[in-house]
C-alpha cells in the first residue's frame, strides 16, 4: 500500500510540475518564411535574383549583364561589383552604392555612354570613369 501511494504521488507530482512549467513557458507563433515572397514594387523576387531594370521595363537578373569590377589601386581589395546592361545607345548602370539604376546614354556607336560625371568607355571591354577617375573595368 505505501508503494501504492508513493508510485501515485510521484505521477501527480510530476504532471502539477509539467502544467507549471507549460504555464511560465508561453509558446511563440513560428512565423512561417514563404521562400519567393519578397517580391519588390514591379513584383522582381530578390530571392530568385530579379531586380527591376528602367530601362528594359521588366524584371532582370544583373549579373547575366556585364560584370564591372573596381580598378586596381595600391593595396585595396575589393568584394563588391556593378552591373551594367545595353540597350541600343543606352546602357544602365547598377552599382553596389546606389539603390536606383542609373541610366546612361550615348550619341552613335562607338562613343561613350555619359550621365553627368560618369562616362562609360568601351575600351578593352569597358571602364566606367566619374569624375575623369576610373573607377570600373571589365570585359
Amino acid at each position: 500500500m505505501f508503494l501504492f501511494l508513493i508510485i501515485a504521488s510521484s505521477f501527480s507530482c510530476a504532471k502539477k510540475i509539467s502544467q507549471e512549467n507549460a504555464k511560465t513557458t508561453p509558446k511563440e507563433p513560428q512565423k512561417e518564411t514563404v521562400v519567393g515572397s519578397d517580391a519588390d514594387a514591379h513584383g522582381c523576387k530578390a530571392s530568385a535574383g530579379y531586380t527591376w531594370s528602367t530601362l528594359k521595363k521588366e524584371c532582370i537578373r544583373i549579373f547575366e549583364g556585364t560584370k564591372l569590377t573596381h580598378a586596381e589601386e595600391s593595396g585595396k581589395t575589393y568584394t563588391t561589383a556593378a552591373y551594367v546592361i545595353f540597350d541600343g545607345n543606352k546602357a544602365e548602370l547598377f552599382l553596389d552604392t546606389q539603390k536606383e539604376s542609373i541610366i546612361l546614354e550615348r550619341k552613335s556607336e562607338g562613343d561613350s555612354w555619359v550621365k553627368g560625371d560618369l562616362q562609360l568607355i568601351p575600351w578593352k571591354g569597358y571602364v566606367l570613369k566619374k569624375a575623369g577617375k576610373i573607377i570600373y573595368t571589365g570585359e
